[in-house]
């Protein structure tokens, strides 16, 4: 239990849970979206058991990935540098994770508003497998950054967990707050691309403290608040949602 004792541990958890929160905010407007097309009174339960499905889903990623990470025996080599299992995940991982958040900044930036909420569902075992689906999608991204970011496999799912039951319980006040600063979720995005090339550096054998990432997370985090503070009067940049409609608001209010 030393590692109870570990500052950088802990500094590790309280930076992945907030990353995971600001994160998981796509996640929870797609399923308020989606189950906004139910019928009232079934819109909590299929927002509840799309919440659990991705906890579900993120723990046992966590847990496969973890297994793989282990495979440390080269399975070929390419120029004279040996990969194992560990390193392919490590590089797949980076890449996926570079090509999402390029992708998601750039549908941000210049997407089509609502693109994605144009399709009608009907029916809860309709929305509930829409939901688990893309939940499969979202849970990638989310696993892998706890896996470029923390080595301990209780750390990991610790912060998804709360992460996940904090959406539970908070999702409108969290999307509200990604709404009026949508800069943050910008950083979020940043941050998987400075977590995406650590992941790739790791996978080629170039070991990256993660001290050093906290270090240029936290001091991004904090020269982001002051500039929130300084352009409290200012309008706020408006990101494009492709998960957005007449509903959202609706939605994330309730």
């Amino acid at each position: 239990m030393e590692w109870l004792a570990d500052p950088q541990l802990w500094i590790a958890f309280a930076t992945l849970t907030v990353l995971e929160l600001v994160l998981g905010i796509d996640n929870v407007i797609f399923i308020s979206i989606l189950s906004g097309k139910l019928p009232q009174e079934q819109q909590p339960r299929a927002r509840f058991i799309g919440l659990s499905l991705a906890l579900i889903m993120r723990v046992l990623l966590l847990l496969s990935l973890s297994w793989v990470m282990t495979l440390v025996d080269p399975l070929f080599t390419v120029f004279e540098q040996s990969v194992s299992g560990r390193d392919l995940i490590l590089l797949i991982g980076g890449l996926f994770l570079i090509a999402k958040s390029t992708h998601e900044i750039h549908g941000s930036l210049e997407g089509t508003e609502g693109a994605s909420s144009k399709k009608v569902y009907s029916g809860f075992a309709s929305v509930i497998i829409q939901i688990t689906l893309l939940d499969i999608v979202f849970s990638l991204d989310s696993v892998i950054t706890a896996v470029g970011m923390v080595n301990n496999i209780w750390i990991m799912i610790a912060a998804v967990v709360i992460s996940i039951i904090a959406m539970m319980l908070f999702a409108g006040s969290i999307g509200a707050f990604v709404q009026r600063h949508p800069t943050i979720k910008m950083l979020a995005l940043a941050f998987l691309l400075l977590i995406g090339v650590t992941l790739i550096a790791e996978g080629l054998h170039q070991h990256i403290p993660k001290g050093y990432i906290y270090f240029a997370m936290a001091f991004s985090v904090l020269v982001e608040f002051l500039n929130m503070r300084l352009r409290r009067k200012a309008e706020p940049v408006h990101l494009h949602n492709p998960f957005s409609d007449a509903d959202e608001a609706k939605a994330m209010e309730g």
